[in-house]
């Protein structure tokens, strides 16, 4: 039998976060499958989703993914850590057969192939929401059974990445404060938390302590497999590779920093604010 992914070969994959860190992962995915249509989401309005309660989080993302269900996507990629360890059990269910894959179980699954060693400590830097959520060690623990989880929660590094303040003097004296944090242990990793932070991956680098940690970004790994995904259920696309963008406010500051970060021209953004009425 054929599967709905198969029949749905040409519809465009969505992609979904609270701003522009959601780019990172949409830049992996566009280098990763280069003949996909691609439909981006930056909840602009409502940007950051970090310092918000898990309820407003679910609803907000629930709206989303109604959107992107209308819109006739063939799968759903969670670009925000607080979305996928607040509401990624909601969005699958709503979202029915198209598939949903999560930058939280991504990010989990590059450790675990990282080849490490027996117990070894990693560090995560995230929203306050996905810090408390706990979902990055609950995942870790899943995939590798012993491991320590540090965890530090970088609230100012959204707002500074939203404004394109990525190489100020004032996002390297913020980075450094909170990575700080893991100066006293031998991390073996730091997997970035959240889709903005890859932005700062130079600042972080400068101000670890130890110059052996390994920096994980999931963008890369949720790339993968959604290339694994499409390649093993006849769900590739060969004849496209258009990328739109829809934002709920904001949408020439979002094209500015959107193309400086993608280094590429984009023609249109379209702007979306009755985002309830997609329930």
């Amino acid at each position: 039998m054929t599967s709905d992914i198969q029949n749905n070969q040409h519809r465009p994959i969505g992609i979904f976060d609270s701003g522009i860190g959601g780019l990172t992962v949409a830049k992996a995915v566009k280098a990763a499958l280069p003949n996909e249509d691609i439909l981006y989401f930056g909840d602009t309005a409502r940007v950051p989703y970090g310092v918000k309660s898990e309820e407003t989080v679910r609803a907000y993302a629930l709206e989303i993914t109604q959107f992107l269900m209308d819109k006739g996507v063939k799968m759903i990629l969670i670009a925000c850590n607080t979305v996928s360890a607040s509401a990624k059990e909601d969005i699958i269910r709503k979202a029915g057969s198209i598939p949903v894959l999560d930058v939280i179980s991504a990010g989990a699954q590059a450790i675990s192939e990282s080849g490490l060693g027996s117990t070894p400590t990693v560090g995560v830097i995230g929203t306050i929401a996905t810090v408390q959520s706990k979902a990055y060690e609950v995942a870790l623990i899943q995939q590798l059974g012993s491991v320590k989880v540090i965890q530090q929660a970088c609230p100012l590094l959204v707002p500074l990445a939203e404004e394109g303040w990525i190489e100020h003097e004032v996002a390297r004296l913020t980075v450094k404060e909170y990575v700080q944090a893991f100066d006293h242990y031998h991390l073996y990793a730091l997997i970035l938390g959240c889709t903005h932070y890859p932005l700062f991956t130079n600042l972080i680098a400068d101000v670890l302590t130890s110059k052996k940690t390994r920096i994980i970004d999931s963008a890369e790994s949720i790339a993968a497999s959604a290339k694994q995904y499409l390649e093993e259920h006849g769900g590739c696309n060969t004849q496209g590779g258009s990328f739109n963008c829809f934002v709920s406010d904001r949408p020439k500051r979002f094209q500015e920093l959107a193309e400086r970060f993608l280094g590429q021209p984009l023609t249109k953004i379209d702007i979306v604010r009755d985002l309830d009425n997609w329930l």
